[in-house]
């Protein structure tokens, strides 16, 4: 069995990973991530006791316990590179034994939900609303990292999605991978399906023109306008694909489920969201706990 090299797989001095600064025993199995560090306390204040907690950059944590269920939130920061971080050492936590670098023969699976925030594309989405990623397209360079990527995305919808969007060739194939259909049950409830686009950059790379030109002019009426089998493009964030198919490829259960604070087709966003936020965290919580 390989042994994991000490440049590979980084452990500090007191046994954490290297940048969650996390051991294994303060890792719960259900994992909730949100972007934001100032989102961890807003999930932590409704466990009903706080365990251990702890932090490093961007990376801030607690796990407790949420009515009998033990929880662990972390927050991820912004984008695909943070979620490779995240996401390799969450997965190390459980399923490789860090005194002797060895991957552990008996995988552990994670139950992993993203809440975050996103925007609307199409006009039938309201700001405010709920919205669960059945499924999302990575226009990252994520997966092309990854050996076996390919066994786990839909080649099909990748390539009507290219044909549609008149991929250039200058820029990286998207993937689309498929969230956990168990937790999609769990949060139906809560949040409509959504088809989610997930950029690696919030401007150019999300059809926004501030002093730099998109390589796209008309990126936000073409995704509008993308149909599969009947599934419409319904939001764009930056986490959501990556999430998904580090999952498939780990084996863990994810989904995403985001709060629509801008719609991209009426031009309107809302900054006050903390209310909406919170009534989201509460009722996603509730959708997790058995």
């Amino acid at each position: 069995m390989r042994t994991i090299p000490a440049s590979e797989l980084i452990v500090n001095g007191d046994g954490t990973v290297f940048h969650l600064h996390m051991r294994p025993d303060q890792l719960a199995q259900k994992v909730i991530l949100v972007g934001d560090p100032g989102r961890v306390p807003m999930v932590s204040g409704r466990f009903s006791e706080i365990e251990c907690s702890g932090g490093n950059r961007e990376f801030v944590w607690a796990t407790g316990r949420y009515r009998n269920d033990r929880m662990t939130v972390l927050s991820t920061g912004i984008g695909s590179d943070n979620i490779d971080i995240v996401m390799n050492e969450l997965d190390a936590l459980v399923n490789v034994d860090l005194e002797t670098r060895r991957p552990r023969s008996d995988r552990n699976s994670l139950t992993i939900v993203r809440l975050g925030t996103s925007g609307a594309l199409q006009a039938d989405i309201e700001l405010g609303s709920f919205v669960m990623s059945s499924w999302s397209i990575g226009i990252d360079p994520l997966a092309r990292f990854y050996k076996g990527a390919g066994t786990v995305c839909a080649t099909a919808v990748e390539e009507a999605f290219m044909k549609h969007m008149g991929w250039p060739a200058n820029l990286s194939r998207p993937y689309v991978i498929e969230s956990s259909s168990m937790l999609r049950r769990r949060f139906e409830p809560i949040a409509s399906v959504g088809f989610t686009l997930s950029a690696p950059g919030f401007y150019a790379p999300q059809g926004r023109w501030l002093t730099l030109e998109p390589e796209i002019a008309d990126f936000i009426p073409r995704l509008e306008s993308f149909e599969y089998n009947g599934r419409r493009i319904t939001n764009i964030e930056m986490e959501s694909s990556s999430i998904g198919m580090l999952s498939a490829l780990m084996g863990h259960q994810a989904i995403t489920v985001c709060l629509i604070i801008a719609q991209r087709h009426a031009q309107l966003s809302d900054v006050d969201y903390t209310g909406a936020m919170d009534t989201m965290v509460a009722s996603a919580l509730a959708c997790l706990a058995d």
